[in-house]
């Protein structure tokens, strides 16, 4: 069966992520279903595939058999992760996946946990990679404005800019199992990553962030930075990541860009590298199929980003997209 009659699922439909790959596969020549799921049946991702079904959330005990019964339903037979929380126990459970013919193109489970713990993260690339200096003992820091951030957070939440060091313990005071970093003043980009199923990496796509809301590029540019897709590439390939990641970097005050996470998924501005010419979504589905990839030119293309809205009438149905 050709990539294009082929159902797929996007777990954690809800974000960027996952609105961005239901945007991109409507944009190539994808005529199999789409199926999305989320925990929260308000959604928008729910109503823009064209099948959503609302699931426990990702540590739920239940969440993997609830899935399976939706794979099983849907006759899925590729998974695109999106989502920090599912792909979780889909990574898990990839043998199960493949024993039921279904692709999960995500990467191993050891490789994931690595990514989510950034205190694991940067002692594993400590040395290797161009890194923010990064402690977990408030002593050793001496100079200030500092990050506090969580070791398993995700996102923005619960990031802070400490200034001195009353500041840093009152952060560190008030919650647990947090890391303490170099603060990096100056520009920050999300670099779009894509390797195949054996962690060769294929390609990196660096986007500058523009403007950012909640954690979410609103306003941003394709920079083709030879020098930061070089690295990207060989962090992928050092960490073995499977299918596609986003990784951040930020400048130091000398403007030297420095790695400060990675997370094994397709990002929140993804659909920024389809509109530049280079459709993930659609790249990651031929993979899943073991077809012969080729690069397309990309475009430096800039993004500014605005609200839509889906409205559902009084029993929840969709009256508008």
């Amino acid at each position: 069966m050709g990539m294009d009659k082929q159902n797929v699922l996007i777990p954690g439909a809800g974000g960027a992520a996952g609105i961005g790959a239901i945007k991109s596969l409507r944009m190539c020549k994808f005529q199999g279903k789409i199926v999305s799921t989320d925990a929260d049946m308000l959604s928008a991702g729910l109503y823009l595939a064209d099948k959503g079904y609302v699931v426990p959330s990702a540590n739920d005990p239940s969440f993997f058999r609830e899935a399976m019964g939706i794979i099983e339903k849907e006759q899925i037979k590729i998974i695109l992760p999106t989502s920090g929380f599912d792909i979780v126990p889909y990574s898990k459970n990839k043998k199960v996946l493949e024993n039921n013919g279904v692709i999960s193109v995500i990467s191993d489970y050891k490789v994931i946990e690595t990514c989510l713990n950034k205190e694991k993260f940067y002692y594993k690339l400590k040395g290797k990679f161009n890194l923010p200096y990064t402690t977990t003992n408030p002593s050793e820091i001496d100079t200030f404005p500092c990050i506090v951030k969580p070791i398993f957070g995700k996102g923005s939440r619960n990031v802070f800019i400490c200034h001195d060091e009353n500041e840093l313990r009152m952060i560190l005071s008030r919650y647990n199992d947090m890391l303490i970093q170099e603060y990096l003043p100056s520009k920050e980009y999300t670099i779009d990553v894509l390797s195949d199923l054996d962690g060769n990496a294929l390609i990196a796509i660096p986007r500058e962030r523009v403007e950012v809301k909640a954690g979410i590029s609103f306003k941003g540019k394709i920079i083709l930075d030879r020098a930061i897709q070089e690295e990207c590439l060989r962090i992928a390939e050092y960490l073995r990541i499977k299918g596609p990641s986003c990784m951040q970097m930020k400048c130091d005050k000398k403007g030297e860009p420095k790695l400060t996470e990675v997370n094994p998924r397709m990002g929140g501005g993804t659909i920024m590298a389809t509109y530049a010419g280079l459709n993930f979504p659609e790249l990651i589905i031929k993979i899943a199929n073991g077809e012969k990839i080729e690069i397309p030119e990309i475009k430096e293309i800039t993004m500014v980003r605005y609200y839509e809205e889906v409205i559902l009438d009084e029993k929840g149905k969709v009256m508008r997209l």
